[in-house]
């Protein structure tokens, strides 16, 4: 993690990208360096959201684009896996996109929004909130215990 954050925001932001993704990173963990280290935590705040969405944008063409077999492979999902994210997906609708940033379940929900082809407005709108909610309240920790 310490050579995402000697990069500061470009850091932040392929941290916060990468996170988004198949590799288990964590954006958080540099968020909170940098917010320690006196970087804006506006800015801070902005980029890893930006980052952490083109990520999951990421997620969502690959579900729209590839089979599922392909989207399983490339995001090494088990069938179970892929079944519980549909599921989730069925059952709470376009609000589990704002719990697309829970770690487990968020990229195989953004995957399953691509595959069952969700609008992409209010795909980006939905994890955008969620996403900017989770990074304001770890920044908002973070300042607070610092």
């Amino acid at each position: 993690m310490e050579h995402f954050t000697e990069l500061g925001y470009w850091g932040l932001f392929l941290a916060a990208f990468l996170a988004a993704t198949i590799l288990p990173l964590s954006s958080e963990v540099v968020l909170s360096a940098l917010l320690l280290s006196g970087w804006s935590p506006m800015t801070l705040v902005m980029v890893a959201t930006a980052g952490n969405v083109l990520g999951s944008i990421t997620n969502y063409a690959l579900g729209y684009w590839g089979s599922k077999t392909v989207v399983k492979k490339w995001l090494k999902m088990s069938d179970e896996e892929f079944v519980h994210a549909e599921q989730r997906f069925v059952k709470y609708g376009m609000v589990s996109l704002l719990f697309a940033w829970v770690p487990v379940i968020g990229d195989p929900i953004t995957v399953v929004a691509g595959i069952l082809r969700i609008r992409l407005l209010w795909f980006v709108l939905l994890v955008t909130a969620g996403k900017a909610a989770r990074y304001v309240v770890l920044a908002f920790a973070v300042i607070q215990a610092g």
